[in-house]
C-alpha cells in the first residue's frame, strides 16, 4: 500500500511538472535590432563650464580608444619613427544617453570623438562636477595624443592622455 501511494504521488508531481513545462508563459526575449551605426555622441556647440589642469602632468588616459586608432593617427600627424606627443584642447561631454553605460564621460579632441573615460574615473568626474555645481556640462582640459612610434617592425597604438588629476585611486 505505501509503495502504491509513492508511485501515486511520484506520478501526479511528474503530470504537474509536465503540464507547468508545457504551459510556461515565459517566451524568449526579442531583443532589438542592431544599429546601422556604432553609437557615438552628438557634442553640442556650447561653451564649456570650466577647464581643468593638473600642472601638465597627463595622469588620465582615455579608454575605448581602440576603435578611434585612424582618427588617433590623423590628430597625431606626421611623427616619423619617434613616438607621438601632440597637444590638443579636450572636451569632455557628460553622455547621458549612451544606452551602454549610465555615467558615461565622452572626450572629443579638435571636435572628433575619441574615447570615454573608465567607468569607474566616469563617476569620480561626475561627482567633481556636481561639487563645482557644473553637473552634466561640457569641460575641457589639455590632453596629448601619443603613440605610434616604431617597434619591432610596427607600430604602437595611439593613446589619449589628459592633463586632470588622476580619477581613481
Amino acid at each position: 500500500m505505501e509503495i502504491a501511494l509513492t508511485l501515486l504521488i511520484i506520478a501526479a508531481a511528474a503530470y504537474a511538472i509536465r503540464k507547468i513545462i508545457a504551459t510556461n508563459p515565459a517566451q524568449p526575449m526579442v531583443l532589438p535590432p542592431m544599429p546601422a551605426t556604432p553609437y557615438e555622441p552628438t557634442l553640442p556647440a556650447v561653451p564649456a563650464a570650466l577647464h581643468w589642469s593638473d600642472d601638465g602632468r597627463y595622469l588620465v588616459e582615455v579608454v575605448t580608444e581602440s576603435r578611434y586608432q585612424p582618427t588617433l593617427k590623423e590628430l597625431a600627424g606626421e611623427h616619423g619613427e619617434q613616438a607621438a606627443a601632440a597637444p590638443y584642447l579636450a572636451t569632455l561631454l557628460p553622455d547621458d544617453v549612451n544606452p551602454y553605460e549610465s555615467a558615461a564621460v565622452a572626450v572629443f579632441l579638435a571636435g572628433r570623438m575619441v574615447g570615454y573615460l573608465s567607468p569607474k574615473a566616469a563617476v569620480a568626474f561626475r561627482e567633481h562636477l556636481k561639487r563645482k555645481e557644473v553637473e552634466g556640462q561640457i569641460t575641457t582640459c589639455d590632453a596629448q595624443v601619443r603613440g605610434g612610434g616604431k617597434w619591432q617592425n610596427g607600430r604602437l597604438a595611439y593613446v589619449v592622455v589628459l592633463d586632470m588629476e588622476p580619477l581613481e585611486r
